[in-house]
């Protein structure tokens, strides 16, 4: 239980987004290429990588390496071969198609008026065509379309197909409980097993039922009978019930359809679950398979100082710590994603000792402590003091022969310095930095900075950290 909450606590929001966008990423490849030659040969190309990670696991290394090439080699001729199949399913116009719409389900096409329409139409013989489309664009095929968006009614059919109207001869398409469009040119079929009798009206509905899985109704102008095309079928129908048939199980309202609705949920369900569970896998082969070590020297930070507490000294200002985690893990870390705190609110003034543990340790999710080197830390606190001390200037170099500095004037005279208690109680003068008199010959003016020694003391705030020299040079008295 406990290696359980350790791991789940280890997984980084990064890892949950990683997986869910590559799971959805697969199954919208199984969802667009499900049913084709493409399909197929990527489940192919699955299996020999599937099987390249075995050998390679097994430490079969000429096996492995052979497989990888045929896989490289496989995943080009996929391109090469089925460009035509994957351009035709990845050239939509609505992008929706490619990025979230599941295959269209129950459409709401008022069946009886269109199979009334249609008979109608025949028993005049009035040529008629008309079309309704299934899951493919029909964007790219179709031209010349005129936009109608009119509700499905007897009396818009007739009147679309009425010898007098100009759009008679072109096709008319039916979406939901719309015509769509009217007067579409269609693709023409060269298909040699059509009889002679059969006009451009049926040449056009097998052209774009051959194309597309959308359903053709076509009435002969000549013979007023009634077809229907759809994939390489044409078939005449001779009762209306007949039609009803057709056009429920095209749109998914047979009891045949029902039963095919539910299996392709359920299909999808699991095709959705087998995504999540194949990324898992891989993710967790890779991200949580192999630990790797590395060793990173961390600077300490020291938290919770009460503000009237110094820290006067420590034997160390870094630790060397032992890392483990994945591969890919590890190869992004960077040092400051580490951090290593030591609390000194529980500790007291004089020499404190340290040990840094896991709990003094915060590390990226999915990084581990293996090891601490030289744990122990030891940290000399002292209470804070102010306290005025006297400025000596630290002349440094030789000045030329005969020749002395006489006076020396500062301003300021004194600093106060902030400090540990201990420290300042030893202490009465701060230097400041070297003043060089190599080659000095004249008296004059210069300024030095405070060099404070230990570097834990600081310059109070009301004092500056620089000093004005005023000093004398004169010739020695003989």
């Amino acid at each position: 239980m406990r290696n359980a909450l350790l791991f789940l606590s280890s997984i980084r929001w990064q890892d949950i987004a990683d997986v869910a966008l590559n799971s959805y990423i697969l199954f919208r490849l199984y969802v667009l290429f499900r049913g084709t030659n493409t399909f197929r040969a990527l489940v192919g190309l699955a299996v020999l990588w599937f099987f390249q990670g075995i050998a390679a696991s097994l430490g079969l290394i000429i096996t492995s390496w052979a497989v990888q090439g045929i896989t490289a080699l496989a995943a080009l001729i996929i391109i090469v071969v089925f460009r035509n199949e994957i351009r035709s399913v990845l050239q939509v116009k609505n992008m929706g198609a490619i990025l979230w719409e599941l295959p269209r389900s129950v459409s709401k096409t008022p069946i009886e008026i269109i199979v009334e329409s249609v008979f109608g139409l025949s028993q005049r013989k009035v040529g008629a065509l008309i079309v309704l489309p299934g899951n493919d664009d029909l964007s790219d095929i179709v031209h010349s379309g005129i936009p109608w968006q009119g509700l499905v009614s007897k009396e818009m059919i007739t009147g679309i197909f009425w010898e007098d109207n100009p759009v008679h001869d072109g096709a008319a398409i039916i979406q939901g409980n719309q015509v769509a469009e009217v007067g579409v040119i269609l693709p023409l079929s060269h298909r040699k097993d059509f009889p002679s009798y059969y006009g451009t009206r049926h040449r056009a509905a097998a052209g774009l039922a051959e194309k597309t899985d959308a359903l053709m109704i076509v009435v002969s102008e000549e013979r007023g009978t009634v077809s229907i095309a759809k994939g390489n079928r044409f078939d005449i129908i001779h009762q209306p019930r007949d039609l009803v048939e057709e056009l429920k199980d095209h749109v998914g309202l047979s009891t045949k359809q029902e039963g095919w609705i539910r299996r392709e949920r359920l299909e999808l369900g699991a095709a959705a679950l087998l995504s999540f569970l194949m990324v898992t896998g891989i993710w967790f082969s890779y991200a949580r398979g192999v630990d790797t070590l590395i060793s990173l020297d961390i600077p300490i930070e020291f938290v919770n100082r009460d503000p009237n507490t110094d820290i006067v000294e420590t034997s160390s200002n870094s630790v060397r710590l032992e890392l483990s985690g994945s591969g890919a893990l590890i190869r992004s870390l960077r040092p400051d994603q580490v951090k290593v705190r030591l609390d000194l609110s529980k500790y007291s003034i004089g020499n404190n000792r340290f040990t840094i543990t896991s709990e003094n340790v915060s590390v990226p999710p999915g990084v581990f402590l293996k090891n601490v080197k030289t744990p122990v830390v030891e940290v000399t606190l002292d209470t804070l003091a102010r306290k005025d001390l006297h400025i000596q200037v630290d002349w440094a170099g030789k000045l030329p022969d005969q020749t002395i500095i006489s006076e020396v004037k500062l301003d300021p005279e004194k600093v106060q310095v902030i400090g540990g208690q201990r420290i300042l109680e030893n202490l009465t003068t701060v230097y400041t930095e070297r003043v060089w008199v190599d080659g000095l010959q004249k008296s004059g003016t210069t300024t030095a900075k405070l060099a404070l020694n230990p570097a834990s003391l600081k310059i109070a705030p009301n004092s500056r950290d620089r000093v004005t020299i005023e000093y004398t040079v004169q010739k020695k008295q003989q």
